[in-house]
């Protein structure tokens, strides 16, 4: 009779305000870019290299989108929050998901910035 080693599965941290705020952008974020007609391929894909929020499709064109929310503007708002360093992993993220799943290579970056109330949907804000 063989020996079996059963793990059990490590219990969830509790979540922070700032993560529970974090999903509820992303989730405003789906439905309004839901209600311009794109459609969600997966949601918060992560990988060794970064994590993407939203994978949607728009027509023709694959659209990863980072979601952004700051309660107010100091220090630039939720735009100027995607600094470099997330930018390249954004890039590294979306090209693993390109290579994963064999997907064409037409697509595009866009950012959802929500400051405070207002939301603004930036498109084509890198290039890659």
């Amino acid at each position: 009779m063989g020996l079996f080693i059963v793990r059990m599965p490590s219990l969830l941290k509790p979540r922070t305000a700032r993560q529970i705020e974090g999903s509820r952008a992303e989730d405003a974020a789906l439905v309004y870019l839901q209600e311009q007609g794109l459609t969600l391929v997966e949601r918060n894909y992560l990988c060794k290299g970064g994590e993407i929020d939203l994978i949607m499709q728009d027509g023709s064109m694959l659209v990863f989108v980072e979601v952004r929310k700051r309660s107010h503007t100091t220090f630039g708002g939720a735009a100027a929050s995607v600094t470099p360093a997330k930018q390249r992993r954004l890039i590294t993220a979306a090209q693993h998901f390109l290579q994963r799943y064999r997907m064409p290579s037409a697509c595009r970056f866009d950012v959802i910035a929500m400051d405070g109330d207002t939301m603004q949907w930036l498109k084509n804000v890198l290039d890659a």
